[in-house]
């Protein structure tokens, strides 16, 4: 390990977070902006689930254990992390089901207009999910309009009832200035929806202050929920009276337990529920936000900077990664926590450094992601990355023949 490593490990106020979360031996993990790593207490808190809440208490354990209010208790955990006040935040779901819901719940909102306005570089499920709620309500309701990211609000017309965006790109990792383009969106009347996915969690949000309207985001990456943890939803308390969402299940009901014949829809952010809650997964997940209690939002943030900008320096001073072209921006307001690199051979490399015990991942067609969270990531885990990564590219491995076949999920 480089000194220059050790020194800012040594001087990181937060080393010791590392120790709350379970990373196999030897292993550089760089892929937590995909699948965040196991928190310890996960494990406690899933096993008590498990053994005691569902083996012996059985169905009492909707009462006694507060089964029932878990997607609200840790909704109101995740809006203290994404800038949102009170009752409106919901942990339920998958960001594809709540995209479904709130675009259809903006476009009620904006009757009139009928175009979901977004950006042709954001993660494919989004533009997916309106394209069949398009097919469904067909054009003259409702169509998805895609262009390029500096085209946005050139493209904002007086017939865009949302605009939807990522607010940190997922390949590139480049990051949107939420503030600007919600008022810019709110100027032409259009509502916005922002998916939080890459950021919520390790950057710092202010829903409430910017006045965003509607937004989602997934629980399995900066907030290491696990695999398939359940998303979130937020629905800004202004539009509470009047907001509805087409999935009227029979927990978004007003009184869900009275088993009446036809729907009435619960108050606010709670009509967003729409079946049962995977209580096993939200147990994880309301476990694993513990971590946050002990830091600042605004402390990993300047973490996940310095991580970035030691990795981004370490690319830019070695001749022999001058192959690799960087596309994640150097200014740090343009910036999520990740870094990638763009190569010929980019799938044999993420491959090879794999092997090394380096994971990182791939993202078509040519892109690698080393992606930095701040809450276990070290400055001696970026100084490996780098030393391995320039091994292989001297020694040629990642050409390998082996490297060549590509498994079902990359």
């Amino acid at each position: 390990m480089s000194e220059s490593a050790l020194a800012r490990d040594q001087a990181d106020s937060l080393t010791q977070l590392r120790e709350l979360f379970q990373l196999p031996p030897g292993v550089v993990y760089l892929d937590g902006n995909s699948l965040g790593a196991l928190p310890r207490a996960v494990t406690a808190a899933v096993k008590d689930a498990v053994e005691h809440q569902w083996g012996d208490d059985l169905i009492t354990s909707w009462n006694a254990h507060d089964w029932i209010r878990l997607p609200n208790l840790v909704g109101e955990r995740i809006a203290a992390l994404i800038g949102a006040g009170p009752g409106q935040v919901l942990c339920s779901d998958s960001i594809s089901v709540n995209l479904f819901k709130l675009l259809a719940t903006a476009l009620e909102l904006n009757a009139g207009r009928r175009v979901i306005l977004a950006v042709d570089e954001d993660f494919p499920t989004d533009a997916y999910i309106a394209q069949g709620l398009s097919g469904m309500l067909g054009e003259d309701r409702c169509e998805l309009h895609r262009v390029a990211a500096q085209d946005v609000q050139a493209a904002l017309s007086d017939d865009v009832a949302v605009l939807m965006l990522t607010e940190v790109n997922y390949r590139s990792g480049e990051r949107h200035d939420m503030q600007a383009l919600t008022d810019a969106a709110h100027a032409t009347g259009a509502l916005v929806l922002w998916d939080l996915a890459h950021s919520a969690g390790v950057i710092p949000i202010e829903l409430d202050r910017i006045g965003v309207d509607l937004a989602v985001g997934c629980g399995y990456k900066y907030f290491n929920g696990g695999p398939g943890a359940p998303a979130f939803l937020y629905v800004n308390k202004r539009h509470h009276a009047q907001a509805r969402q087409p999935l009227s299940g029979w927990l978004g009901h007003q009184d869900p337990f009275a088993f009446v014949a036809d729907y009435e829809a619960a108050g606010g952010v709670q009509h967003y529920q729409a079946g049962t809650p995977a209580i096993i997964s939200m147990v994880a997940l309301n476990a694993a936000l513990n971590v946050f209690q002990k830091v600042s939002i605004e402390q990993l943030r300047e973490k996940s900077l310095a991580l970035t900008d030691f990795f981004m320096e370490g690319l830019e001073s070695r001749d022999l990664l001058a192959s690799l072209k960087c596309i994640t921006p150097r200014e740090h307001r343009r910036r999520g926590s990740q870094v990638s690199v763009r190569y010929e051979h980019a799938w044999g490399l993420c491959q090879a450094l794999i092997e090394a015990q380096v994971i990182v991942d791939f993202r078509a067609t040519d892109i690698v992601r080393f992606g930095f969270s701040p809450l276990y990531n070290s400055f001696a885990d970026a100084q490996k990355a780098l030393d391995v990564l320039e091994d292989i590219l001297v020694s040629g491995l990642h050409l390998d023949d082996r490297f060549t076949t590509r498994p079902t999920v990359t």
